[in-house]
């Protein structure tokens, strides 16, 4: 590892074919192209066969995918999306099981014979997965034997990412492991860029873990349908991200309103402030997306780059597995950044595309804001244009998605009403018994 951070890559891989003796891992690895692959064969060609449909449903556990655990259920009858969220703390962990055991000799073992930065069937490097099972010991193991911190899956995400995510969701993880976590995992600072200038954002400021959290909800957010009608975020989504973390990560003064919307608000880009650090764009009032000219330093190895904050972000791959009412946002978002247009996803029909947004939609003048087309002020819409807004996709417990039903009264729309209200007790009957566990 320190071979490689001095750039003598050849050394490196040297000692680790004739001294580690390490070889690649016996299982297929769950990349951006055997993700793209099976999105094909199964939603587009239809290929028969149990195995495509069990990985992709695998894989929308693991990674908190509800549409595509829905799009399996709608096209190929494959999974219960009913069952979907209770699966995320079975199904969703199989592939990273055994790093939750105190016992980690199996782990090491693995370490040592594929290297430190190996990946899971799920893409995950060891130090990912043991910061996503909240193994301290683990996580301890790992970094002594040199693992890298800002190892990325391939949706830009690293341990202390998938660390966030979980302390986010469940309050037992916020309150118990996450602080440790937080101070072993966390990079002491992230080097951005905005119009020229390099701008450092180090641990101890409020924007560092403000951009941090932003990065973990977007990709997310892409999937609720909730977030149709706003196409960015508020003080509002982060405080409700933060309400369960420990003092000792987030001060208590840190989250309160006026703090954060003063955070958000000095670094928006446009704004006369003299140490605006331009990270966020502003698309209406109180919502914001990162400033799509931003850009990230990053390491790979002996090499170092700089990646537009979106293809860090890895947002083709982030719209595919969307909502498509987010389609015109994540194609303005891509276009304001990369200066060119999205290719038609993969795995969706033109038929099953959304109708044209009117001009009144909010999703579509979030676009034009952060295309550039924000001339005038935005006018503010009465409610009934954005519930209009959300009846393409409606939102169901936990956030699935589902679709619109038939007209009211049909037999079709009794059976959706029906299906509705299930999954809502369901659900509610699962977060009784994960407060009762916690």
């Amino acid at each position: 590892r320190r071979l490689e951070l001095q750039g003598k890559q050849e050394q490196a891989d040297a000692i680790r074919t004739t001294i580690l003796k390490e070889v690649p891992v016996p299982w297929p690895v769950f990349d951006e192209v055997r993700l793209r692959e099976l999105l094909v064969k199964v939603l587009r060609e239809r290929v028969p066969g149990g195995k495509p449909r069990a990985q992709l449903y695998e894989y929308a556990t693991c990674y908190h995918e509800p549409v595509l655990a829905l799009r399996l259920g709608d096209d190929s009858g494959y999974g219960t999306p009913r069952l979907y969220f209770a699966q995320r703390a079975s199904l969703g962990r199989k592939h990273y099981s055994s790093y939750f055991a105190k016992n980690t000799k199996e782990v090491l073992q693995q370490c040592d014979r594929y290297g430190i930065e190996h990946r899971s069937p799920m893409n995950q490097t060891p130090l990912i997965a043991a910061a996503a099972a909240g193994n301290l010991p683990l996580v301890d193991a790992l970094l002594a034997r040199g693992a890298n911190p800002e190892a990325t899956d391939h949706l830009g995400q690293n341990a202390l990412h998938w660390a966030m995510r979980e302390a986010f969701l469940h309050t037992a993880f916020a309150q118990g492991p996450f602080a440790a976590l937080y101070e072993r995992i966390a990079p002491a600072a992230l080097d951005v860029m905005a119009g020229g200038r390099l701008v450092r954002l180090e641990r101890h400021i409020s924007e560092y873990f403000l951009f941090q959290t932003l990065w973990v909800l977007f990709r997310p957010a892409f999937a609720s349908s909730a977030f149709i009608g706003r196409g960015g975020f508020d003080s509002s989504a982060v405080l409700a991200a933060w309400k369960n973390l420990p003092a000792s990560v987030l001060r208590a003064e840190r989250k309160r309103r006026p703090h954060l919307s003063g955070v958000l608000a000095r670094n928006e880009t446009g704004r006369d402030y003299a140490y605006n650090r331009h990270l966020f764009k502003r698309i209406g009032h109180g919502w914001y997306q990162f400033n799509p000219a931003l850009a990230l330093r990053r390491r790979v190895r002996d090499s170092e780059t700089w990646q537009p904050v979106y293809t860090a972000l890895n947002l083709p791959l982030v719209r595919e597995l969307a909502d498509p009412g987010h389609w015109p946002l994540a194609n303005a978002l891509w276009a304001a950044g990369a200066g060119a247009a999205l290719p038609p996803p993969i795995a969706w029909s033109q038929a099953e595309a959304p109708p044209a947004a009117p001009k009144e939609n909010l999703i579509a003048r979030a676009a034009g804001v952060i295309a550039g087309r924000d001339g005038k002020p935005m006018p503010k819409l009465p409610a009934r244009d954005a519930d209009a807004d959300l009846q393409r996709l409606h939102p169901t417990p936990g956030g699935l998605l589902r679709r619109p039903s038939e007209a009211w009264g049909t037999p079709a729309a009794k059976r959706a009403e029906i299906e509705r209200l299930r999954l809502e007790i369901e659900a509610r009957q699962i977060a009784r018994r994960e407060s009762a566990d916690e």
